[in-house]
């Protein structure tokens, strides 16, 4: 159905480095792509990374945890990783891609019910959101039984502050579409969906954005717990808070932070690019 065209020097535009006022970082400009094929192939290639990376983190559950992207093209239909397949072994060529009624119009695996109920909400209720990561981590799944969120306790944990929600409505395991739209209803226009006795949402403007605020989540609910237990946290000032998120919750500062992982996984495991 879709074509997926082999990288070419067209593919995208030169990066332009630019000095961004909010991070105060020379971060590059985001990639311009010459077709939504390429653009295509690229979404694919970061998503079968992200979801190596959530192998290589041990964010594997059995077969829970999933990560979609919007296709650029058909908005309504978004590339998953499948049902029953180990994040440590997934390939571009394992990913499916889903339209809205749940049917997988690309690819040869089966669809994860709760992908589909957790993800197409989302994607649909929220159109500057091109991707949606989830999973239950240990840490997030901790703070969640806590009835906790993130508190600012640092820079990293500021790129949260009001920009997420606590979801207490626990119901069993997501299969049903009315629980999957309630999540994104409750989730607004916020970056990160805490959910009670369950796991972790986060969405981005990017796949790489997505992704970047998962693994930042994980890593402040492990550094939340660790002081809540050693003692007191002293929490940063609202002002504080506001100031270290303009540039740890930079959305352009996530982008570019996942490329480092890019790079990393993709040259430990270019076996994940195959078609």
């Amino acid at each position: 159905m879709f074509s997926t065209c082999p990288t070419s020097s067209s593919e995208r535009t030169q990066h332009v480095t630019r000095h961004d006022s909010g991070t105060g970082l020379p971060i590059p400009d985001p990639p311009v792509f010459a077709s939504p094929a390429d653009e295509r192939r690229h979404r694919k290639q970061r998503l079968t990374a992200a979801l190596r990376l959530f192998g290589k983190f041990g964010y594997g559950e059995g077969i829970s945890g999933h990560i979609s992207v919007r296709d650029p093209e058909h908005l309504d239909h978004f590339w998953v990783n499948p049902l029953g397949l180990s994040f440590n072994r997934l390939r571009v060529a394992d990913l499916i891609c889903v339209d809205a009624t749940g049917t997988v119009v690309e690819g040869h695996h089966r669809l994860n019910t709760s992908s589909f109920v957790i993800h197409s909400p989302i994607h649909e209720l929220r159109p500057d959101v091109t991707a949606v990561a989830h999973g239950h981590t240990v840490h997030t799944r901790a703070l969640g039984c806590l009835g906790q969120l993130l508190i600012p306790l640092d820079q990293e944990s500021a790129a949260f502050y009001q920009q997420q929600v606590l979801y207490e409505d626990y119901e069993g395991p997501s299969v049903t579409v009315a629980q999957g739209r309630d999540m994104a209803h409750k989730l607004g226009d916020h970056r990160a969906l805490l959910l009670k006795h369950h796991g972790l949402v986060t969405v981005g403007a990017s796949i790489e954005e997505a992704v970047h605020w998962f693994f930042t989540y994980e890593t402040c609910a492990h550094v939340q717990l660790l002081a809540s237990a050693a003692g007191t946290p002293q929490t940063l000032t609202h002002e504080q808070a506001l100031a270290a998120a303009e540039g740890f919750g930079a959305p352009e500062l996530a982008r570019f932070s996942f490329e480092l992982l890019w790079d990393e996984v993709a040259h430990e495991h270019p076996e994940l690019l195959d078609e």
